[in-house]
C-alpha cells in the first residue's frame, strides 16, 4: 500500500505486483526448476512435488526475507535457505539445483510481468471497445479543431475518439508482443549451463526448454543475464502504453476546463475547500502516470550496458523499477477504463464553440474557394478587410461577407462556405476506416 500513489491503489494489477506476488513468483520459479529436472530424470519425481508443495508464499516472511537480502544483495539467497528448510530432508538437495540467483529472480520478474500484462491487456481491450462506440456515435459531431491551443479548422469528436482508439490499439499490440516473448532465465553461474551437465544432464539446453514450459514463459535462444532485451522491450511497451493513455487524459483535461466544457468525467472528484468543484480525477491520475513512466523506462534502458557475465548494480536497479512501472501502467489502464466509460460528451457545447471566432474557423476554406472566384490577390484582400470589419463591428464573418457586392455578383453562397459542418474534410470516412482495425 502506497499513500502517495493513488493511481495504482486498488487496481487489479496491485495484486499481481504486490510483495506477496513477487515472493510467490520467486517460489514458482524455484518449484518449476525442480519439476523440470524431475521430468528429465535429473531429480526424483517426488522432489518436484515436495518443492512445489512447500513453495507457498504464505509460509514465508516477506519482511524477514527483505531484511536478510541485504547480506547477499538479493532476496533469492535467504529464500533458498528457507525453502530448503521447508522441504523434507530427502528432497532438499534438489532445491535451486544448478541455478544461480539471477536465474530465479529474472524468471520471477518475467512471471510477474506476464501476470500483470494479462490484466493490462484486459483493460486495454475494454478501453478500445468504449472508444470504438464513442467514435461511431460521434462520427459526425462537429467541434473546433485546435492547434497550438487555438481554433484551427473544424473536426469531429468521432475522429478524435478514433485517434485515441488507434493509440490504444498500438499499445495493445506492443504489449501482446512483449507478453508472448517474455522468456524464462536459466544459465547457471556464468550462463554456460555447466552445473546441469555436472548433475548429469546429457543435454542441458533441454532443461531450459522444459523449465520454460513449466513456467509458461518463452524459451530464450541464450541465457540473457547480461543481454537485457526482454527488460528493455517490456520497458518500451509499458512507457508507450502510459503515453497512449496519457494522450486521452491530456485531451480530456483541456476539453473539460470550465471555459471549454465540451466533455466531462462522469464522476468528478471533489475539493477539500471548494464544494462546487468536480475535478477530472481519472484524467489527472492517468496524466501523472504518463509523466512517471518514461523516467522509469529510462532506468531500465540504462541497465542495458551490463558488464561481464553478471553486472554489479545494473541488474539490481531493475527489480523495483520494473515493479513500479508495472504498477503505474496497470493503474493508468484501470483509470483510463473508468474515464472513457463515464465520459460525458457535450455535442451542443462543441457546436456552440464553432462560432467563437465569428466564422474565422473556416477561413482556410474561404481562402481557397474565393481565390477560385476572385483571384488569389483580390480574395486575400477581401478576406482581410472582412475579418477586420467583423472584429470591429462584433459581427460574424458570414454577415460581413454577405454584404460584399463582388460575392453577390459571383453568386457565391456565403452561408454554405461559412458553415463549419460543411468543412470537416473526410473526417467521417477516416472514422469508418479506423474502425475496421481489429
Amino acid at each position: 500500500m502506497t499513500l502517495f500513489d493513488p493511481g495504482s491503489e486498488g487496481a487489479p494489477t496491485e495484486r499481481t505486483t504486490s510483495e506477496e506476488a513477487f515472493l510467490q513468483a520467486l517460489l514458482d520459479a524455484e518449484a518449476g526448476l525442480t519439476r523440470a529436472q524431475s521430468s528429465l530424470g535429473l531429480a526424483p519425481a517426488a522432489a518436484g512435488e515436495a518443492v512445489t508443495a512447500a513453495a507457498v508464499a504464505e509460509r514465508f516472511d516477506v519482511r524477514d526475507l527483505a531484511v536478510r537480502a541485504r547480506g547477499g544483495g538479493n532476496p533469492v539467497i535467504p529464500l533458498v535457505a528457507d525453502l530448503t528448510s521447508a522441504v523434507p530432508a530427502e528432497h532438499s538437495p534438489y532445491v535451486h539445483r544448478g541455478a544461480t540467483s539471477q536465474d530465479i529472480l529474472d524468471s520471477a520478474l518475467m512471471l510477474v510481468a506476464a501476470r500483470t500484462l494479462d490484466v493490462v491487456l484486459d483493460e486495454l481491450v475494454g478501453v478500445e471497445g468504449v472508444l470504438a462506440s464513442l467514435a461511431r456515435e460521434h462520427r459526425d459531431t462537429v467541434m473546433p479543431g485546435r492547434t497550438l491551443t487555438q481554433h484551427a479548422v473544424p473536426t469531429t469528436f468521432g475522429l478524435k475518439a478514433a485517434g485515441w482508439r488507434s493509440l490504444v490499439l498500438d499499445a495493445r499490440d506492443r504489449v501482446r508482443g512483449v507478453r508472448a516473448a517474455l522468456p524464462v532465465q536459466l544459465g547457471g553461474a556464468a550462463g554456460t549451463l555447466a552445473a546441469f551437465g555436472a548433475y548429469g544432464a546429457e543435454d542441458p539446453v533441454a532443461v531450459v526448454s522444459v523449465y520454460a514450459r513449466e513456467l509458461g514463459l518463452a524459451e530464450p535462444e541464450l541465457p540473457w543475464h547480461v543481454l537485457r532485451t526482454p527488460v528493455a522491450d517490456l520497458a518500451g511497451a509499458l512507457a508507450f502504453t502510459a503515453g497512449a493513455l496519457g494522450k486521452i487524459a491530456a485531451d480530456v483535461l483541456v476539453l473539460s476546463r470550465t471555459e471549454i466544457g465540451e466533455v466531462a468525467e462522469g464522476a468528478g472528484g471533489g475539493s477539500s475547500v471548494m464544494p462546487h468543484k468536480a475535478n477530472p480525477v481519472r484524467s489527472t491520475l492517468v496524466a501523472a502516470a504518463a509523466r512517471r513512466a518514461p523516467a522509469l523506462a529510462a532506468t531500465l534502458y540504462a541497465s542495458l550496458p551490463a558488464e561481464d557475465e553478471r553486472p554489479a548494480g545494473a541488474w539490481h536497479a531493475e527489480w523495483a523499477t520494473v515493479r513500479e512501472l508495472l504498477r503505474v501502467v496497470g493503474g493508468a489502464a484501470r483509470d483510463a477504463s473508468e474515464l472513457v466509460s463515464g465520459l460525458v460528451v457535450r455535442a451542443d457545447v462543441m457546436h456552440a464553440h464553432l462560432s467563437t471566432t465569428g466564422g474565422a474557423i473556416v477561413s482556410e476554406r474561404l481562402s481557397v474557394e474565393l481565390a477560385g472566384v476572385l483571384g488569389r490577390g483580390p480574395a486575400k484582400e477581401l478576406l482581410a478587410a472582412a475579418s477586420r470589419r467583423a472584429r470591429e463591428e462584433s459581427r460574424s464573418l458570414a454577415d460581413v461577407l454577405a454584404t460584399e457586392p463582388s460575392l453577390k455578383d459571383a453568386a457565391v453562397n456565403v452561408s454554405d462556405l461559412t458553415d463549419p459542418s460543411r468543412y470537416v474534410g473526410v473526417a467521417g470516412a477516416l472514422v469508418d476506416r479506423a474502425l475496421t482495425r481489429q
